[in-house]
């Protein structure tokens, strides 16, 4: 299934054709076969992979293709955005790291101070500092406004105790934005703040969590005692749930989750042609392209939302439930994508599934079906992080009925 550009709409000045082939260009030019290859492959990819690749966009002045050109970005709009998501998903190119440049980042940039923004803003861009997101804990996933870490004012600290779960990539990162409660009066989410802590400070334990998938990507975060400089609060004291709200609409509309999803679509079609080459036709072949099929047209469906969503947000018309609602189908789609890839392969390592069984060597990580296995496992959650399947139903249900 091959991607066409997205037709200007209402921007003709841009010459969105030129502007793709300047990217392709680009890519095929310098992004390292050998980079490529890990993405081709489908292995799990993490601060190695993502750096390199951010520090050679960072030399072309690409590193942050979402941000205005005042805080280092290239000042694109959301049309060019999705063209660089789609030719970098293409080209098997690594995915921009979200955490700094998508999520954190543009909050810095609306609540930050300016020296919040001097001090953070350029260490995202030229991937010198590495961030994780501290929300999640043992009782406050859905329901994110009953966290319990704890932040007291101490002076010019605030003095932090608590745990988070589920932080991804916390293992390999310097800072963790994090939401703690600094009061208990009147409603939950009043009395959240948050803080931008440094993960070498005393007082913070990391400890993975060893998921069904065999990759290592989540982690549980301890804090006792750990004091945080005032100066690294993000707004003011119990703006936190406005931070957390901006940061969170402005996740479930990433131009890059469509592209990725349809070049992994393309991988599941052109296995299910090797088998037919390889083993000629059978019925579960022909119920294998059925599914290929509905789960094109899904992607086509899911593509063209989010083209229409980008152009929504370009005319400040855009809203939230069709950011949830996009969120929503993407996640249950991917589970369907990997859900066909797994049926196709699963049988070949039926006695190398079990979660306690590593890769047996080096080559094992280029094994493309192998690798579907792990994603299928991965993209259990997919439904889950970034905000439930349900509590997305919610907000499109509070949005177009109101209450």
């Amino acid at each position: 299934m091959n991607a066409q550009a997205p037709q200007p709409r209402q921007r003709d000045a841009i010459d969105y054709a030129a502007f793709r082939r300047e990217l392709v260009a680009f890519v095929e030019a310098n992004c390292p076969p050998g980079l490529r290859e890990i993405v081709r492959s489908n292995q799990k990819i993490g601060r190695e992979e993502y750096a390199a690749w951010q520090r050679i966009l960072h030399q072309r002045g690409w590193s942050a293709p979402n941000w205005p050109v005042e805080h280092g970005g290239t000042g694109w709009d959301l049309q060019q955005r999705y063209l660089f998501e789609e030719v970098a998903a293409e080209l098997d190119c690594p995915p921009l790291y979200h955490h700094g440049l998508g999520h954190i980042g543009p909050v810095i940039m609306h609540f930050g101070t300016p020296e919040q923004k001097a001090r953070f803003l350029p260490r995202i861009v030229d991937g010198s500092e590495w961030w994780c997101q501290g929300y999640s804990e043992p009782g406050a996933g859905s329901d994110l406004a009953s966290l319990k870490t704890a932040a007291r004012r101490d002076g010019d600290d605030y003095v932090i105790n608590g745990q988070k779960i589920w932080t991804s990539h916390a293992h390999e990162a310097d800072i963790m934005y994090t939401l703690v409660r600094t009061s208990n009066e009147g409603r939950k989410q009043a009395g959240i703040t948050l803080l931008l802590i440094p993960l070498d400070l005393p007082g913070i334990r990391i400890r993975p969590i060893h998921t069904i998938d065999q990759w290592h990507h989540v982690n549980e975060v301890f804090l006792d005692d750990v004091r945080v400089p005032a100066a690294n609060r993000l707004g003011q004291e119990g703006d936190g749930w406005k931070c957390a709200k901006f940061l969170l609409d402005r996740e479930r509309l990433s131009p890059a989750m469509v592209p990725r999803l349809i070049r992994q679509l393309q991988q599941v079609e052109e296995l299910i042609h090797s088998r037919i080459r390889a083993d000629g036709p059978s019925p579960t072949l022909h119920r294998a392209l059925e599914r290929l099929f509905l789960a094109q047209a899904s992607a086509m469906g899911a593509r063209e939302m989010l083209l229409s969503a980008i152009q929504e947000e370009m005319n400040g018309t855009l809203r939230s439930s069709k950011s949830s609602a996009l969120k929503l189908h993407y996640t249950e789609l991917s589970q369907q994508i990997s859900g066909l890839a797994y049926d196709l392969v699963a049988p070949r390592y039926a006695s190398r599934l079990l979660p306690q069984v590593p890769a047996a060597d080096g080559a094992d990580d280029r094994d493309i079906e192998r690798q579907l296995l792990h994603t299928y496992l991965f993209y259990r959650s997919r439904t889950i992080a970034g905000g439930t399947s349900e509590v997305q139903k919610n907000v499109i249900a509070r949005d177009l009925f109101g209450g």
